[in-house]
């Protein structure tokens, strides 16, 4: 095992290649079939085979003028994770290794990279430079720094000029993704495997880890060390080369992800069917446990509050189900009584499976893990009890957020403007509706619901596009002086 993180230096492109060498050149076929050999898997959270990604993208490109692009996922919105900008920090040329080459593979004219630091845009601007002229484009592109940043179609709709926000449509981007072309889109650590693996092949790759998830994998764990593990490794050993252990328990897949209890931390390995045996999943690579310091109940209600206000704003089980589910879930922690503990229960069922995106289903998954894992604990601050221990922050958040007991309720806030719809005009194309998704709501005659809709700030840009679109010039943007 290994730790990247910290104190790594960056491989420029002449020390990347000393260390890796030259990076082989695959025809489509050989690189899905590489991927399917592997068992390769993508490393952002679903962990969609690879391989099959590749084929849904040759398929398209069958169907299509044959123009393609390839997009690297490295936003990393995720609090606890750090191991994408890991790689990007310090190896950048591995992943760009593994998005050109199956740019190559698959005559992908353009390659981009979303991140969302600063540091990391730099890093892997200058890595970009230091390979010099290039028969495709390859750029950077820095995002705002979003939880749902990373979602497939907030991704390429950032990368594509827009707000950054899930489409919250059924629409994969190997059909229609980067500038509405067929598109490989992968997480960061999925191209840096590639690039490894198209080094080693398959056997050589398959040299370490359990047969059926052969290599490695990069794990972040208490939001500071990054280290590279096999599959198959235990969990505990892990935790104990931190410094550290499953302590009140530990959540594995970030804030989306599910609590393990301390005797399942202990046996447990880092394979899908070894955590699936416990309802739970790598995704992202997030490993925190919560030390024996902490109250369970604040930091969970912590980032309760925190995910409410990551709401990407387009659907109502977002912006009005999870700031209420965060309110109930404060209460618990007050001590509001079994009421609380009922409404928490009912709050996180509202949401479930209603939202444009996963974030409602993510945090209500999130919610009912902590309840499972922690019962008496939240028993006993909703009657009152307590356990009179500190939130130290053992699940980071951005800015270090207050305990949720003193926290005052997110509420969405109030709109600035009003999308506003000219009934003398409008002949019910329904435009408008696929553009401002969450403001514009079609009735059952496909004609806007309401006159006067309200528009939070987030969605003034899709708005304004809605009205110059209007096929009937049939919306515009009021303003609150008006």
């Amino acid at each position: 095992m290994t730790t990247p993180h910290g104190g790594a230096t960056r491989l420029d492109r002449v020390a990347h290649l000393t260390v890796h060498g030259t990076a082989p050149v695959l025809s489509a076929a050989e690189l899905a079939a590489l991927a399917e050999n592997i068992g390769l898997r993508g490393r952002g959270g679903a962990g969609f085979p690879f391989a099959r990604k590749v084929t849904a993208v040759r398929e398209a490109l069958r169907r299509s003028d044959g123009r393609a692009a390839v997009v690297v996922n490295g936003t990393e919105g995720e609090p606890g994770c750090l191991k994408d900008t890991a790689l990007l920090l310090h190896a950048p040329h591995l992943v760009l290794d593994g998005a050109l080459l199956a740019a190559h593979a698959l005559g992908a004219g353009e390659v981009a990279v979303g991140v969302a630091r600063a540091d990391v845009a730099e890093s892997v601007g200058r890595a970009i430079a230091e390979r010099g002229p290039m028969s495709l484009r390859l750029r950077v592109a820095r995002l705002p720094e979003r939880f749902v940043g990373g979602e497939g179609s907030a991704l390429v709709d950032g990368l594509d000029g827009g707000p950054g926000l899930p489409s919250g449509r059924k629409v994969r981007s190997s059909e229609r993704g980067l500038g509405g072309l067929p598109t490989l889109l992968s997480n960061t650590e999925t191209y840096a495997q590639l690039a490894v693996a198209a080094r080693l092949g398959a056997l050589g790759h398959r040299a370490i880890g359990v047969p059926d998830e052969p290599g490695t994998l990069l794990l972040t764990v208490s939001g500071a060390h990054v280290l590279e593990a096999p599959t198959g490794v235990s969990l505990d050993r892990v935790l104990a080369h931190c410094g550290t252990g499953p302590g009140q328990g530990v959540l594995i897949g970030g804030y989306h992800g599910t609590f393990l209890a301390p005797a399942a931390a202990r046996t447990v390995t880092l394979d899908r069917p070894a955590l699936a045996a416990h309802g739970a999943v790598l995704g992202a690579g997030a490993v925190l446990p919560l030390p024996e310091g902490t109250c369970p109940a604040g930091e969970c209600a912590a980032v309760t509050r925190w995910l409410a206000g990551e709401s990407a704003g387009q659907c109502g089980p977002c912006v009005l189900g999870l700031p209420a589910l965060a309110d109930a879930l404060a209460a618990v922690v007050r001590g509001g009584g079994a009421p609380a503990l009922a409404a928490v229960r009912a709050r996180t069922k509202a949401v479930e499976r209603r939202g444009a995106c996963g974030h409602p289903d993510g945090t209500a998954r999130f919610v009912a893990s902590a309840l499972a894992a922690f019962p008496e604990e939240f028993t006993a601050h909703a009657h009152g009890g307590g356990c009179g221990r500190p939130v130290l922050g053992a699940l980071p958040l951005p800015g270090g957020a207050p305990p949720p007991a003193a926290a005052a309720p997110v509420r969405p806030a109030a709109p600035a403007a009003q999308l506003v719809v000219d009934w003398t005009l409008c002949r019910g194309h329904g435009l408008c509706a696929d553009l401002a998704p969450g403001v514009v709501r079609l009735g059952p005659d496909g004609y806007p619901q309401q006159a006067a809709m309200a528009l939070p700030a987030r969605m003034r840009r899709r708005a304004q596009l809605a009205v110059r679109r209007c096929p009937a010039l049939a919306l515009r943007v009021r303003s609150p002086a008006e």
